[in-house]
Formats: structure tokens, sequence, C-alpha cells
């Protein structure tokens, strides 16, 4: 589902203020396993669909680093590097929601687009 190339789209997430109704709510819903997936003093979620090992989507608290995401599921999309692309978001009157930040191997961070929807970008700096 999830691709590797540059604007492919590598995730998808919700993240909000009630992250363990939701892990409910969609796992109920939709049908997903839940795996807890530990952020030190609580877990995440990754949602898993019965039929696949891999993770589907995530539920993620509205805490530390998420604090400022606003609630609403997210697409997470390559880029080739991410202060380059951070840098033609602000010069296109785009603004950054949450700054540049470790993912893993990776960097992250959440960006808003001129019309004020919200998306995610992933790449090296």
């Amino acid at each position: 589902m999830y691709a590797k190339e540059i604007g492919g789209v590598c995730w998808i997430d919700l993240t909000t203020g009630k992250a363990d109704d939701l892990r409910d709510f969609y796992s109920s819903v939709v049908g997903f396993e839940v795996e807890p997936l530990p952020m030190g003093e609580y877990d995440d979620y990754v949602m898993k669909s019965p039929e696949d090992e891999g993770g589907a989507v995530g539920v993620c608290h509205a805490r530390g680093t998420n604090a400022q995401i606003p609630p609403q599921w997210m697409v997470y999309f390559n880029v080739k590097n991410l202060t380059a692309s951070v840098a033609d978001c602000e010069k296109r009157g785009g603004k950054v929601v949450c700054p540049p930040r470790e993912l893993g191997d990776s960097h992250m961070c959440v960006i808003e687009d001129p019309a004020g929807a919200v998306c995610a970008l992933v790449g090296p700096q």
C-alpha cells in the first residue's frame, strides 16, 4: 500500500486527544487489529489488517512532539530533501505546523498548504 518513491504516500495516521477511544472505534468499525507502539509513558497504536502483517495506519496521542498536530487523518509524502521542501513550502505561501524532527532513519515535518490543508513530509534533511 505504501510507496517508497518521491511523492509517494509512505504512511497515514490520526493524531488525536482521544486516541484510546478512536483506536477502539476504528478497530470495531473497520476491523483493524491493534498493536501498541510504546512511546515512553503511553502507547500509540499501529492498526493492522487481519489479512496483512504490516501496519495499515496509525492512531496517535496528541502529546509531546505530536501536541501541535491537528486531529485529522494525515498523509505522509516522501520528499527528496526535507529542508528544500520546507523552504519551497514557505516560499509558495505554505507554513510549517510542526518543525522537522527525527523519524526513524529519516526526518519529518507537518506543513499547511496555502488552502489550509495539512500533510506531513518525510525525507532526508
